[in-house]
């Protein structure tokens, strides 16, 4: 049986969005809707994107007046609802639990599908990447996206064997995967978890896209408007980590390898509440996939918005 689709950090969220009737929030990844039914539950009207053409099914029975479904990425937010029109904006980054648990998406290691993991019916699949890409390319997509210390290891062993045959279902890579670095059943985490984690951003660009998607809320936020992002892994957390800190007007420390950067631009942003929050105690017992989240958040100031993106 499938997990329940429920969101992460769900009441602070909502604490931190201060949603009411009369106010206008982005829902920047929509997925099961569950941040949209809490934040139009409060009053508020909402404008919820996201790319994959399977999440409309969860738009049924909200309010037509107040809610709008857009089939686009985050990243073109401001392109959709304009600049400085929006009083909040949310993100909540990574592969949602329903496309987790649909083994045609092919995202799971866990459950045998069609090697595909794209969030959008379009692009190149996982397994154009596996069985196309070149093994140095594997190698840096797996150490850089999925922080693998076997990466070349792994990039060597799946040339040789495409080679013969390639790549087609989810749990034939993830076996192969185990099978290459000596097997580990029983251990917590499978063998093939940080492969498939690195796999799936490079074939959706999940990094440039939060990147370009911070910038997109930056632009499209009023003043005192709220910005919330709740990332699961470092990768994801160290750019919106980096994005407010710049954004607050904090200067990076320099080191002897690198020079401190200078900020010259006035801040964008004030932080809500220093560092992040995590889910509760009840909370993980509830949603163990919780376990890995982070909620930062940043109030909107009056200041231009930067020309650089951070």
């Amino acid at each position: 049986m499938s997990a329940p689709h429920m969101p992460v950090l769900l009441d602070e969220v909502v604490e931190a969005m201060q949603p009411r009737a009369g106010k206008i929030l982005v829902d920047g990844t929509f997925g099961a809707g569950g941040y949209t039914r809490a934040l139009l539950g409060a009053g508020a009207g909402v404008v919820a994107f996201d790319r994959d053409p399977s999440a409309r099914r969860f738009a049924d029975g909200l309010p037509g007046d107040r809610f709008r479904l857009v089939e686009r990425r985050f990243s073109e937010l401001d392109e959709e609802v304009g600049i400085a029109a929006v009083d909040g904006v949310v993100f909540d980054i990574g592969v949602s639990s329903m496309q987790l648990d649909e083994a045609e998406r092919g995202f799971s290691f866990m459950r045998d599908g069609p090697l595909d993991m794209r969030m959008a019916a379009e692009g190149g699949t996982a397994a154009d990447l596996i069985n196309q890409a070149e093994p140095a390319e594997i190698a840096r997509i797996l150490y850089v996206y999925g922080e693998e210390r076997e990466s070349r290891r792994i990039a060597r062993a799946i040339a040789r064997r495409r080679a013969e045959e390639p790549f087609t279902r989810t749990l034939e890579l993830a076996d192969f995967i185990e099978k290459t670095l000596g097997g580990r059943r029983g251990a917590k985490v499978h063998p093939a978890t940080r492969s498939f984690q690195a796999i799936r951003i490079a074939v959706n660009e999940e990094l440039a896209e939060l990147e370009a998607g911070l910038a997109a809320a930056e632009r499209a936020l009023k003043t005192d408007g709220r910005l919330c992002v709740v990332t699961f892994h470092s990768l994801e957390d160290r750019i919106v980590k980096n994005f407010f800190a710049l954004r607050a007007g904090k200067t990076p420390a320099g080191s002897r390898h690198a020079p401190p950067v200078e900020v010259t631009a006035e801040p964008s942003f004030q932080m809500l509440f220093n560092g992040a929050h995590a889910p509760s105690a009840v909370e993980l017992v509830a949603n163990p996939r919780a376990r890995s989240a982070k909620l930062r958040a940043a109030v909107r100031t009056d200041a231009p918005t930067w020309r650089v993106a951070a």
